[in-house]
C-alpha cells in the first residue's frame, strides 16, 4: 500500500507477536479504505493471519487492482481489467415515444407466428390397467 500510495501505513510491526501482526493486517486494510477500495471487497483479519479464506485475500488483492485504475498518479502494472465507467445518456420525449411502437422479435421473426409442427420431446403415454 505504501507503493501505491506514500505514506499510508507509517509503521510496520516486525516483532512482538501475534497481536503486533494482526495490527499490521488492520492497518493495511484501513489504508485500503483511504486509497478507494470498498469496504466490502476487503477481507477479514483471521481470513488472512489464520489462513482461514485465503480467496477473499485474492479478491481484496483484485479490488485493490481495479482502483488503481481511478488513480491517475499510478503509473505501474494494473491487476485485471479496467472496471466500466458511467455512460449516462439523455432521451427526448420523441425518442422514448418511438419505442413504444416497436415490435419485439425475440424469435426472430413475427410473420406466421404459430405453434404449429412443434414437438418438444416424447410424447405423454398413458397406460391404463385392466
Amino acid at each position: 500500500m505504501n507503493n501505491l500510495m506514500p505514506g499510508s501505513i507509517t509503521k510496520i510491526n516486525t516483532s512482538g507477536g501475534d497481536y503486533k501482526f494482526m495490527d499490521n493486517i488492520n492497518q493495511f486494510q484501513k489504508a485500503c479504505i483511504k486509497y478507494g477500495v470498498p469496504d466490502v471487497d476487503l477481507f477479514q483479519t483471521v481470513d488472512l493471519f489464520d489462513q482461514k479464506n485465503i480467496a477473499t485475500v485474492t479478491m481484496t488483492i483484485y479490488a485493490i487492482g481495479r482502483t488503481t485504475y481511478k488513480h491517475p498518479e499510478w503509473h505501474g502494472p494494473w491487476l485485471g481489467p479496467k472496471p466500466s465507467e458511467e455512460n449516462r445518456r439523455e432521451w427526448t420525449e420523441e425518442q422514448l415515444r418511438a419505442g413504444e411502437c416497436v415490435i419485439g422479435l425475440q424469435a426472430g421473426q413475427n410473420k406466421g407466428a404459430t405453434q404449429a409442427g412443434q414437438n418438444f420431446g416424447a410424447t405423454r403415454k398413458i397406460l391404463l390397467g385392466k
